[in-house]
């Protein structure tokens, strides 16, 4: 009886824990690649082990995760720090937790000429989202200090949704293309060559490249109402991370879920995610504000909004 009476005590001790663990409502695009992370922290239990519970909620599209985190409808959406820092300089409480540091890069047809930026000149580059994409900003700035080019003038844009930009640049279309990692990953299997990626030609224009890209998106209040909350998160996020570098079990388990047409394909975005994992600890600040500045130079205040410099608070501090 003395038995079977701690055995429901422990029951309900465990029970109330549980529900006292925090959930956070992770608003992501259906089909985004940071769902491979998000599954893999849920599948092995690392965010129980670290005293929260995920849920992950698909929409289908960035501005309906967005909406759904501004709106109070999801605590975690994903974004780029620049969009963070914007919308923090406007008055918005929203907190960046690191997450990813895969950038693009121009990739050609492998028979291509084309060696550097500047021989692009007389043709199409195709371009993933619009005038404002970050990667084709810093391929721009790349190519006026390294070469005296400037790709805008010398060249026709093509802008366009992602999978639109990969399909055209596989037919041929575009003497370039510039697109989000992934799809490039895919275009890379699929036998075209990349000239420069934007991890290169930032470090020329003394950017640091480690300094994460994307990240975990989440407001300031919610996690004052659960201190601590942004390390266990982090230190979750680190745990999927680490399992994902070091096993080949762990991409089988999330294969469904990578969209790979082909061994080739599920190679090369696997590859390409691992090298995307961003060095542990604290954002490196001297380096965002040097980002920040170009990217105000380049695409100003509709880029940037008011943010001519890191807001305080936007970076999680997280070790």
């Amino acid at each position: 009886m003395k038995r079977a009476a701690w055995v429901f005590a422990l029951a309900v001790y465990a029970t109330q824990g549980l529900a006292e663990a925090p959930v956070i409502r992770a608003a992501v695009l259906k089909i985004g690649t940071v769902n491979w992370e998000l599954a893999t922290i849920t599948e092995n239990g690392f965010d129980t082990d670290h005293g929260f519970a995920l849920d992950v909620q698909p929409y289908a599209d960035n501005g309906a995760t967005r909406i759904a985190l501004e709106g109070g409808a999801a605590d975690m959406a994903v974004a780029d720090w620049i969009w963070v820092a914007r919308q923090r300089a406007a008055g918005k409480d929203y907190v960046f937790i690191p997450y990813s540091k895969a950038v693009g890069s121009l990739i050609v047809p492998e028979e291509s000429s084309v060696q550097t930026l500047p021989d692009l000149a007389g043709g199409k580059v195709g371009i993933a989202g619009g005038p404002l994409d970050k990667s084709w900003l810093i391929l721009r700035a790349y190519a006026q200090a390294e070469h005296g080019v400037d790709l805008k003038a010398v060249t026709e844009q093509v802008f366009g949704a992602p999978p639109l930009i990969y399909k055209s640049a596989l037919s041929g279309d575009f003497a370039g293309a510039i697109n989000f990692w992934h799809f490039l990953a895919k275009m890379k299997a699929s036998g075209m060559r990349e000239v420069i990626s934007v991890e290169t030609a930032a470090t020329a224009l003394g950017l640091n490249p480690d300094t994460p890209l994307l990240g975990y998106v989440m407001k300031e209040s919610f996690l004052a109402e659960h201190p601590g909350l942004a390390q266990a998160f982090y230190e979750a996020s680190q745990d999927a991370k680490s399992l994902l570098a070091d096993s080949d079990s762990a991409w089988e388990a999330i294969r469904p879920r990578m969209n790979a047409n082909s061994e080739a394909q599920f190679t090369e975005l696997k590859t390409d995610w691992i090298k995307g994992i961003p060095m542990r600890g604290p954002v490196d600040l001297d380096g965002a504000n040097k980002m920040l500045a170009l990217m105000n130079e380049l695409g100003g205040e509709e880029l940037v909004g008011q943010a001519s410099s890191i807001p305080d608070g936007l970076f999680a501090d997280v070790k």
